[in-house]
């Protein structure tokens, strides 16, 4: 049994949405990431009264067999890149197992960005005011600025929230 997360994006931006024209397809590929990539999946999903959360997994990518890849990707949309996905487990809350890591993720889109960058999110998520809902990074490598130890030191997401609400967005309200 393969443990496995998967990411799939459609570009929803092709030329028949920039120009209006029915008869063109737009921009799709279609491609399957290969083994051992360090990713970082992030994703913002607004919360209605409350606005936009971050999340966060940091991960590797991983390859399926063909026989496996080709049974699951047959039930999506053949022009979506396909991502698989397995994150750095931390045995607790979101991080507990693969399936929590599903169970908590706002959906199945996100975005993929190369590289282990989850601590420099959580830094700029704290600079814009953004709270990070759940995220698999050590607590060595996380900065926040020193007022939000006055929130709490040691539920670091709840201080989150607190602090967030506390100073208020720079970005505007939704």
């Amino acid at each position: 049994m393969y443990s496995f997360f998967t990411y799939m994006r459609r570009l929803h931006t092709g030329p028949s949405r920039l120009l209006g024209l029915a008869a063109l397809k737009g921009f799709s590929t279609n491609f399957t990431t290969r083994n051992g990539m360090p990713v970082t999946l992030s994703r913002i999903n607004i919360v209605k009264g409350m606005g936009p959360v971050l999340q966060i997994a940091e991960g590797e990518t991983i390859e399926l067999p063909d026989k496996v890849h080709d049974k699951i990707n047959s039930r999506t949309s053949p022009t979506w890149p396909t991502t698989w996905f397995a994150p750095r487990l931390t045995g607790r809350g979101a991080f507990k197992d693969v399936y929590s890591v599903m169970n908590n993720w706002g959906a199945n889109h996100g975005a993929v960005c190369y590289g282990h960058i989850g601590a420099n999110l959580i830094t700029l998520a704290s600079i814009l005011r953004i709270p990070v809902c759940m995220h698999n990074i050590e607590d060595k490598n996380i900065f926040r600025p020193s007022a939000w130890n006055s929130f709490g030191t040691d539920n670091r997401e709840s201080a989150d929230y607190l602090a967030c609400k506390n100073y208020g967005p720079l970005y505007g309200t939704i």
